[in-house]
């Protein structure tokens, strides 16, 4: 991890940016609030540490890329590609509304946009295409893909698993947000997936652990990935759903509700605001 990263600095951003997605989910009436907040220090570490990227020039050929699979957090990603500068910050209040760009799932043609996802399973497949194309044209691309726990019960991802193992995709750098959740309970009620770590050893993958909501893990983890050779990596990042505030948090009636006006005061106080 470079030591100029200022940790504290991140810690506020991610507040300012769970302020941000509450508010964007309010103001639509609807949206996936639990897994939105559980995956902020991911993606916000990797476009404020690690993703080479560019927001006045968002198609720069050699800029890394980043899938979001898990396609229903998408006011996380939107939050931060505004935050950085892809879109004005105004466009946020638009998510979910008629002819926005902000869609419910992402929709190709969003400035910092790498693919339309929220098809679940879909996101590694992409991700292994983008990194085998870079390989194909001798382009040092690094290809970041953001999967949710209760995503990988579909059976394509085993699939993309399989494809990238074999073809040695060591430029690829998979990332599960294990919040223990998805829609209908808990992951180990609906399809257990135990041992993550085990399973994806098997298929070939390079395998991390981490605590999901602290940065220096996490940047800690990036950077190891980078040192993994010959085959994918795959951080097992572990969070909380609705993490920050606390009526929310590990709730799984929280998957897909947005905070109506007295939630949304109640949650932004607990943030600080």
């Amino acid at each position: 991890m470079a030591k100029d990263i200022n940790i504290q600095d991140l810690e506020n951003t991610a507040k300012d940016i769970r302020k941000t997605i509450l508010k964007m989910l309010a103001c639509a009436g609807s949206g996936h609030t639990g897994g939105s907040l559980s995956c902020v220090e991911i993606i916000l570490s990797l476009y404020a540490c690690k993703l080479r990227h560019d927001p006045k020039n968002p198609k720069w050929p050699d800029r890394d890329r980043f899938v979001l699979s898990k396609g229903h957090s998408c006011p996380t990603l939107y939050a931060i590609l505004a935050h950085f500068g892809y879109f004005p910050k105004e466009l946020l209040t638009t998510l979910r509304k008629c002819g926005s760009l902000l869609q419910g799932h992402p929709q190709y043609g969003l400035p910092g946009l790498e693919a339309s996802t929220g098809s679940l399973g879909m996101g590694l497949s992409i991700a292994n295409g983008m990194a085998l194309a870079a390989r194909l044209e001798k382009k040092n691309i690094r290809v970041y893909c953001l999967m949710g726990d209760g995503e990988i019960n579909e059976g394509q991802v085993w699939e993309a698993a399989m494809t990238a193992s074999h073809y040695k995709l060591d430029n690829i750098c998979a990332i599960i947000d294990f919040n223990k959740l998805q829609i209908d309970g808990f992951i180990c009620d609906v399809k257990d997936m135990q041992s993550l770590k085990d399973k994806w050893q098997a298929f070939g993958w390079g395998v991390l652990e981490v605590d999901g909501h602290d940065f220096k893990q996490l940047l800690d983890a990036f950077d190891k990935a980078q040192t993994i050779k010959s085959r994918p990596t795959i951080i097992l990042a572990h969070t909380i759903k609705g993490k920050g505030v606390s009526f929310m948090e590990n709730k799984a009636q929280w998957h897909g509700v947005a905070p109506k006006p007295d939630e949304l005061e109640k949650a932004l106080k607990e943030l600080g605001e």
